[in-house]
């Protein structure tokens, strides 16, 4: 079998901090205490569909307590032995065990508990024990009960000795079941079409709605399990049911309710968080030899392009050696996980975000690619249409297996014809399934050399029906760019950079930072710069630059670097708004401010740094900036010192420089360098 009976693990239980403590409650407090929760217990509804039994026993049990509660708070025992008080804190821990569990079991992943059904089944038989010797030692005859209420407590004490665990037999049969057809779809036989309904309906999994919540839970399953084994055993779980979800009930249009996931770009993420290369969230933090942090493809993708320097600092790379930055991996995490933002780490050595590979996953997965593909192939509706291009752009979402199935399989051409503007949704869906489908490093080359795919992006880019297409098909030339040869061609490309251009400065935020971010890894290209330019690069700047100073500034401190730096010098308007970012920026803007002075400066000539010069009180910024910037902001400032007091230096006939710009000051004050 693919997975053996005993191979799935305990399902872990998530139970409050306070569930395994004593309550430092007073008397009377506990014993309300007490009531309450086994007033809470006995309104939960038994499991409907696993485990009924044992969550139903369990559940009456607990309501018979709360009998015996409500006669001691209502005998007003001021006094209670040690022993007494002993039996009521462990009562108040075991309840509170047993409402976590029933809990978890009712809102967890159906699935995985039905792999569950005997742990589980021991965890309610070892509460069931528990209850059973906290009533054996509670001191029925101090507690002045009624005659009816002692007789109660024995009752209770009956039930609770039961000598095994309750294992439903349909449970079991079920769970057999399931784990046969995981051993079929392992060894590539398709499951057979009326033994899946017949699991799915035993699951109440009944339609596409409940299939996609029961996934979701399956998703949160992987990230509760600690090791690989109990990951990869999910995961195949996972394939398994969004096979059946295809095949039972069809694609389905996306949900506007619910449990929707945020993204990374539906929130402000810190600037620490950045990416200096990609000005997106990092994913795989990493440290190179100047002390500077970079998302790993990012940075390897720069190495890759031959350089050897520091982007940020300039400096040379003694070593192309790339440390994990696991402090702030861990932080962004944890971040994300505040956020509920998914936290997918970039691909390596085969991995599905952090989870080995498992055949069986993966074989579920090829069978509902070649379903839906056919599904597509065979497809004369457009709403037909739409919902399989959406399944398929959730599936090409999940991992790298996916992505590689979909596009052997040839969903690629076949995605093209729907990337028309006729259809606005079917086209997002599109485009947004290429844009998925580009994470695989082997897919962009598949996605360039396909017919019609590439200029159907680029189409989409220029003309799409929503700002989310465009913007989406803007973040797929940035992925496609992560190739160094796709990077140079796509450069070439004026319609492009026109379409680039246009979308940073026409579009919403979302779009535009897509584009931006585009438009960033272009520039890394030398030859690319002056079509940027020729296209309206500067200009886009010059308007970005007042409402997203960061990104504008970086993007010019490159463009400036790769040959657009007299293009940049002529445009003197420029210099007052980097002069606004150096006093008003983030630390991150004012050093790409700085570093873009510096060298304009420096090739710009006199009229260029007189124009910085004008700037009123921009000494006194940039000597803040000396003082307090980053360690390369500091170095940026002083050169810039250095460079306005030699512009200063040789005006020997000028009386007034500017307002807030004193002249002597540069003759008589020594710039000390920041070491």
């Amino acid at each position: 079998m693919a997975v053996s009976p005993h191979a799935f693990p305990p399902r872990k239980s998530r139970p409050s901090a306070g569930s395994f403590l004593s309550p430092n409650f007073s008397d009377h407090r506990l014993l309300q205490s007490l009531l309450l929760i086994s007033n809470e217990i006995s309104s939960l509804q038994p499991i409907r569909y696993l485990l009924r039994r044992n969550s139903a026993s369990i559940i009456r049990k607990t309501k018979l307590l709360s009998v015996l509660f409500e006669e001691l708070i209502r005998n007003q025992v001021t006094v209670f032995s040690p022993s007494a008080l002993l039996c009521f804190e462990e009562l108040y821990i075991v309840l509170q065990r047993i409402k976590t569990l029933i809990e978890d079991c009712s809102n967890g992943s159906k699935v995985w508990l039905l792999m569950q059904t005997e742990s589980i089944a021991n965890l309610f038989h070892e509460l069931t024990v528990d209850l059973s010797t906290l009533l054996d030692i509670f001191p029925v005859s101090d507690m002045n009960l009624n005659e009816d209420v002692e007789e109660l407590v024995v009752l209770i004490r009956k039930q609770c000795l039961q000598k095994k665990p309750i294992v439903d037999p349909h449970d079991d049969n079920l769970r057999r079941e399931v784990m046969k057809m995981l051993d079929r779809v392992q060894r590539e036989i398709v499951p057979d079409h009326s033994k899946l309904v017949e699991i799915f309906d035993n699951l109440q999994l009944r339609d596409s709605s409940s299939c996609r919540d029961e996934i979701e839970s399956l998703e949160d399953e992987v990230q509760n399990q600690t090791d690989e084994k109990s990951k990869s055993d999910v995961v195949a779980l996972i394939g398994l049911v969004r096979y059946g979800k295809c095949v039972l009930y069809g694609a389905s249009t996306p949900r506007t309710t619910l449990r929707r996931r945020k993204s990374a770009a539906d929130v402000n993420f810190p600037a620490d968080f950045r990416c200096p290369i990609s000005l997106d969230l990092m994913r795989d933090p990493v440290v190179v030899s100047t002390g500077q942090t970079y998302d790993r493809p990012s940075i390897n993708l720069w190495i890759e392009s031959g350089h050897n320097t520091c982007p940020k600092t300039g400096q040379t790379l003694s070593h192309t050696n790339l440390i994990p930055n696991r402090a702030l991996k861990n932080l962004i995490a944890m971040w994300c996980r505040e956020q509920k933002i998914p936290f997918e780490v970039t691909e390596q050595n085969e991995k599905v975000n952090g989870v080995i590979h498992n055949k069986t996953a993966l074989e579920a997965t090829k069978m509902t690619v070649s379903f839906l593909v056919n599904k597509l192939t065979a497809s004369q509706s457009v709403e037909i249409a739409n919902r399989v291009v959406h399944e398929l752009r959730v599936l090409a979402k999940a991992d790298s297996d996916s992505r590689a199935c979909i596009a052997e399989a040839g969903a690629l051409p076949l995605l093209v014809k729907f990337l028309d503007p006729e259809y606005p949704n079917l086209q997002v869906n599109a485009v947004t399934t290429i844009l998925n489908l580009s994470i695989l490093e082997a897919n962009k080359t598949r996605i360039m050399e396909t017919d019609g795919v590439l200029n159907g992006v680029i189409e989409v880019l220029r003309s799409g029906a929503t700002w989310e297409a465009k913007g989406n098909a803007a973040a797929t030339i940035f992925s496609l760019t992560g190739v160094h040869a796709n990077r140079k061609r796509l450069g070439k490309k004026t319609r492009v950079v026109k379409g680039l251009v246009d979308l940073a400065k026409g579009g919403p935020a979302s779009s535009k930072r897509d584009a931006l971010v585009a438009i960033l890894s272009l520039a890394g290209e030398r030859e690319t710069v002056a079509k940027l330019v020729e296209g309206g690069v500067v200009e886009m700047i010059s308007e970005l630059m007042d409402t997203q100073p960061e990104e504008a500034v970086t993007i010019l401190e490159v463009v400036v670097k790769r040959g657009g730096l007299m293009a940049v010098a002529a445009a003197f308007h420029l210099i007052k708004k980097l002069a606004v970012v150096l006093r008003e920026g983030s630390d991150r803007a004012r050093e790409s401010a700085a570093a873009t002075l510096v060298n304009v400066c420096r090739k710009g000539g006199s009229e260029t740094v007189g124009e910085l010069a004008r700037v009123p009180g921009i000494e006194r910024v940039i000597w803040e900036m000396v003082g307090m910037g980053t360690g390369r902001g500091r170095r940026k400032a002083a050169s810039l010192l250095r460079i306005l007091r030699r512009w200063a230096a040789g005006l020997d006939g000028i009386a007034d420089v500017t307002a807030g710009y004193s002249t002597s000051s540069m003759y008589t004050t020594r710039i000390v360098l920041p070491g």
